[in-house]
């Protein structure tokens, strides 16, 4: 599975699916990204386009020993991580989701936090979090609300659509949380 890439149909009929969430009970940090991007959604893998650095910013941070490929993403768990999104439709990009569609995945949220109880809440996209949650001005880094419990970590998205973070600077960030740890 490691080398599968999607066709053009396959990637056509991905819009609009959704993945499953990556979780269990009691993880250290759960991260919570926007939304499916197409490539996920043909794939069924998280973060599974090629330009996506999440998989890269997890090792340079330290919580991979190696660069895991999305169709490798269940080794997390292993170690305590996990993945879920705001909003589980897959779109080619997060401007195509509503306010209510954030909204409502920031109540989901806030409801699986109260049910698995992670430790620490890493959201991937500050945008996302300040629409989701209502609150305009948080800003990158620990917040001081913590929800159910979690810590809550607010990062920058790990897409390659986001240039104002480079691989090295998002694992220097994304490093704080697992040394929180």
């Amino acid at each position: 599975m490691k080398n599968f890439k999607p066709s053009k149909e396959d990637l056509r009929d991905a819009v609009n699916r959704t993945t499953e969430d990556l979780i269990d009970y009691d993880l250290k940090v759960l991260f919570c990204g926007i939304n499916p991007g197409i490539w996920s959604g043909a794939t069924g893998f998280h973060f599974a386009k090629p330009g996506n650095r999440f998989w890269k910013v997890l090792f340079l941070a330290g919580f991979t020993d190696r660069i895991l490929h999305p169709s490798e993403e269940h080794e997390l768990l292993e170690n305590g991580y996990g993945i879920t999104s705001f909003v589980k439709r897959t779109t080619a990009r997060a401007d195509e989701l509503t306010t209510e569609e954030y909204v409502e995945g920031g109540r989901l949220l806030v409801k699986k936090i109260a049910k698995f109880k992670p430790q620490n809440l890493a959201v991937l996209g500050i945008g996302a979090y300040r629409t989701a949650f209502q609150q305009p001005k948080a800003q990158l880094g620990l917040q001081t609300d913590k929800i159910s419990g979690a810590n809550v970590w607010l990062l920058p998205n790990p897409s390659g659509l986001n240039a104002h973070y480079q691989a090295d600077d998002l694992a220097a960030l994304f490093r704080k949380v697992r040394e929180s740890v």
